[in-house]
């Protein structure tokens, strides 16, 4: 009788912890560019990301060689439009030095209680010390209607 009700909770389960971390789906700048860093996969959590909480963007990738620094330059879109841009240090974003082989960006945020919900597109570009791009990623993700100004 255990199993037959395990049976039952654990897909009843998965649906409300699966749209917690979902894997996005990432297209590299230039499709045809071989890019030193690859990015094999990338998740939002909160999925869709909540105005006023804090996000965190968490990016698989691997790389041919080591890196011992570098920047990453952060872009945000709405409706094809630039609305926000940041830039930040590789190493605050991971370990380093990175070696060969796989690693994981994490990138955690608050947005301000007064950013508009809706979908986005955020571009991600990783430079080398020497100012050479290591790769270049677009997303897409979603800004829920959590907590708004009215609720402060």
């Amino acid at each position: 009788m255990a199993k037959a009700s395990l049976r039952f909770v654990l897909p009843l389960m998965a649906l409300f912890i699966l749209p917690i971390v979902q894997a996005k789906e990432v297209e590299y700048c230039d499709k045809k560019g071989n890019y030193l860093v690859k990015v094999s996969g990338m998740e939002v959590d909160p999925d869709p990301v909540e105005r006023g909480k804090q996000a965190t963007f968490s990016i698989s990738a691997s790389t041919e060689a080591p890196l011992s620094e570098g920047k990453l330059i952060i872009e945000v879109f709405i409706f094809g439009i630039h609305v926000h841009s940041e830039t930040h240090d590789l190493c605050s974003e991971t370990s380093c030095p990175i070696a060969s082989g796989n690693f994981v960006l994490k990138h955690a945020q608050v947005l301000p209680t007064y950013t508009p919900p809706g979908s986005y597109t955020l571009k991600m570009k990783m430079l080398g010390s020497d100012g050479k791009q290591l790769t270049c990623i677009n997303f897409g993700f979603s800004i829920g209607f959590g907590e708004s100004i009215a609720d402060i």
